[in-house]
């Protein structure tokens, strides 16, 4: 079998599935342009700013890409590349489609607030308090890992810094330009199309003018500019970067599939699959965690129900930015398998050890789309540039939804100091970015990225279980939503739970804790809705939708 043959019939299955499936779960969700979108009805210049679809589906995009489907899918091959595939895209279609969409439209329904406010709205107050911290906590644990990578980046690669610190400044200009021609498309569409090719012209440029900096003083910088890009207004730097980065990630899947198609390598790894593997241990759960963005993700509940749902112009826009924005970055994922399995799982185990998965997945691609006759030095460049740009994307976003979290705990809270943290987008900011310095500081990627996975995915989980009650109160059968997410929870526990115990085993008190504390939320989140569903049946006519 060739790598063509598998993309081009990955990418039939994800294209059909928006069509097919996706027009069963718009149906469910009464997905209609007669309900006011918060963006317009809360319009405030800052938050609330109705935009293009395909502005919104570029912000959207670059903040749930991120390196997670590249990262995840090349580690998880290591029980055969087979269970990846098939795991992404069943997982992509079925699971992480309807976990952003349903997150999207249920935000969008309750005035652009997060999941926390959902939970609250549905479940009780208790719930969002349990919920909210636990986002808040797992946002500032992205926050930390992010900053730190990007700093390593950065002193690894002075090319790389340079062509992000263009591409932030090429945002601003663009954003005020975007605000002079928001009504004048054909002007939108030229200054889009001068927009991109100044971008790819940096990632040239940015090369030959390498930046160095120190390590402590990239992070600082970085946490600094993460607080400018969370107080300042969306459509100023967040939203205008995110739109032209996503065209790097395009530009990205679209080389890819040529190289592949005109290359035609074939497949050399066995289809053979691992139940178990020594570093990773079984394939249920750890296959289900570890493919997280690019199958289902957590973080991309808050990246719709913070960012995305203020933004969103009117809400059929939802159908593509929230249900194709998933199948996309499923379809990055299997680009991502593809990149490494021309190779024999010797050579993969090998190199997953020495290179590391953001390196195979830039020598593996780089070397498919130099037979366009690309160069194939600049090629690797080009794609481990778009993959540390999509991992600064990730870090602007959560500090505002780290933010927005923040501010909705302390809302309604009829004493002084929370009407504070909950109105002043400065201060909040502020402990946000203090908080995440004091977690770099405690321990960097290694330390911090074993105990991020199991929240991520238990955060899909609790999302889905929000989307499904708030479905069952609107009485819509919500077996779509359901089935998924009683998966998760079985995924989420058992990893958390076998997690728990080994961390205990080899003296790694503190992550054994942490992982408890989560499986016991968990827990209490899903009695509380339970609790909240059974109090409905005994009381129907006294509740509100």
């Amino acid at each position: 079998m060739t790598l063509s043959v598998l993309l081009l019939l990955s990418g039939a299955i994800l294209l059909g599935a928006y069509f097919i499936y996706g027009k069963y779960v718009f149906r469910k969700f009464k997905i209609s342009n007669k309900n006011l979108p918060p963006s317009h009805a809360l319009k405030d210049g800052v938050d609330y700013v109705p935009s293009r679809p395909i502005v919104v589906l570029g912000h959207h995009f670059a903040s749930i890409a991120g390196a997670g489907p590249i990262v995840g899918p090349i580690i998880a091959i290591t029980f055969g590349w087979v269970p990846a595939v098939i795991w992404i895209l069943v997982g992509g279609i079925f699971f992480g489609a309807v976990h952003d969409l349903g997150s999207l439209v249920a935000s969008m329904r309750n005035e652009g607030k997060s999941i926390g406010t959902i939970i609250q709205n549905n479940i009780g107050q208790k719930g969002k308090q349990l919920f909210m911290l636990f986002s808040f906590s797992t946002l500032i644990l992205v926050i930390a890992v992010f900053a730190d990578i990007i700093a390593r980046t950065f002193i690894n690669n002075s090319g790389v810094a340079s062509a992000s610190i263009l591409f932030i400044g090429l945002a601003i200009i663009f954003g005020f330009i975007n605000k002079a021609v928001a009504q004048k498309k054909t002007l939108f569409v030229i200054a889009s199309v001068i927009g991109v090719v100044l971008m790819y012209y940096f990632v040239y440029l940015g090369m030959q003018i390498p930046f160095q900096l120190d390590y402590q003083i990239w992070l600082y910088i970085l946490l600094a500019y993460a607080f400018v890009a969370s107080v300042t207004p969306v459509s100023f730097l967040l939203q205008p970067r995110d739109y032209l980065n996503s065209f790097l990630l395009y530009g990205l899947i679209i080389l890819a599939v040529a190289g592949v198609i005109w290359a035609n390598p074939e497949i050399k790894m066995d289809s053979q699959v691992h139940v178990s593997t020594e570093n990773l241990g079984y394939l249920f759960p750890v296959l289900f965690v570890t493919i997280a963005c690019g199958a289902i993700s957590g973080f991309h509940s808050l990246v719709a129900s913070g960012t995305t749902s203020k933004q969103i112009n009117k809400e059929s826009d939802a159908k593509v930015v929230g249900f194709g924005g998933m199948l996309i970055e499923s379809f990055l994922a299997i680009i991502s398998v593809g990149a490494v399995i021309v190779i024999s799982r010797e050579e993969y185990l090998a190199n997953l050890t020495s290179l590391g998965p953001v390196t195979m997945f830039s020598n593996g691609l780089g070397a498919m789309m130099s037979s366009l006759g690309i160069s194939e030095g600049l090629a690797v460049s080009f794609v481990a540039l778009t993959v540390s740009a999509f991992a600064l994307t990730t870090l602007d976003t959560c500090t505002r939804l780290a933010r927005f979290t923040f501010q909705e705990y302390f809302e309604g809270m009829n004493i002084p100091v929370g009407k504070g943290l909950s109105n002043n987008r400065y201060l909040s900011t502020g402990i946000v970015v203090l908080l995440s310095i004091l977690l770099i500081k405690s321990g960097g990627f290694t330390t911090l990225w074993p105990i991020f996975g199991s929240a991520n995915q238990l955060l899909a989980a609790l999302a889905l279980l929000t989307v499904a009650v708030w479905l069952i109160r609107k009485k819509v059968n919500a077996s779509f939503v359901l089935i998924p997410m009683f998966f998760m929870f079985s995924v989420t526990l058992t990893s958390l739970g076998i997690f728990a115990w080994k961390n205990f085993q080899e003296n790694s008190y503190v992550l054994s804790i942490l992982a408890s504390v989560l499986f016991a939320l968990s827990v209490v989140l899903i009695v509380l809705a339970k609790r909240s569903l059974e109090q409905e049946e005994k009381a129907p006519d006294k509740l509100t939708v």
